[in-house]
């Protein structure tokens, strides 16, 4: 799965990793329907730490559609539940 985070690049994340992804994932959706912003902060830092480390960076000059969106590590609360579905970031 190509995964994209905003502003920063894309990685190629294997099968493998998905179930890490979605509890990660479920943390983040967790937080940011209780409102908490600083379970949301380290939740969101851990979720895109993990994509960077398990993922393989792309070659920047390399033009591959994304699976998925990330935001980046900046994106506010508020921005991040305009763009959170029923089930999260990561589907499944």
């Amino acid at each position: 799965m190509i995964m994209r985070i905003l502003g920063e690049g894309q990685y190629e994340v294997t099968e493998e990793h998905m179930n890490l992804l979605n509890e990660l994932d479920a943390a983040l959706q967790s937080a940011a329907d209780a409102g908490d912003e600083a379970a949301f902060t380290t939740a969101l830092s851990a979720l895109l730490d993990a994509v960077r480390s398990l993922g393989a960076p792309l070659p920047v000059e390399q033009i591959t559609p994304s699976d998925l969106v990330l935001p980046d590590a900046d994106t506010s609360l508020t921005q991040m539940r305009a763009m959170l579905s029923d089930e999260g970031l990561i589907p499944g």
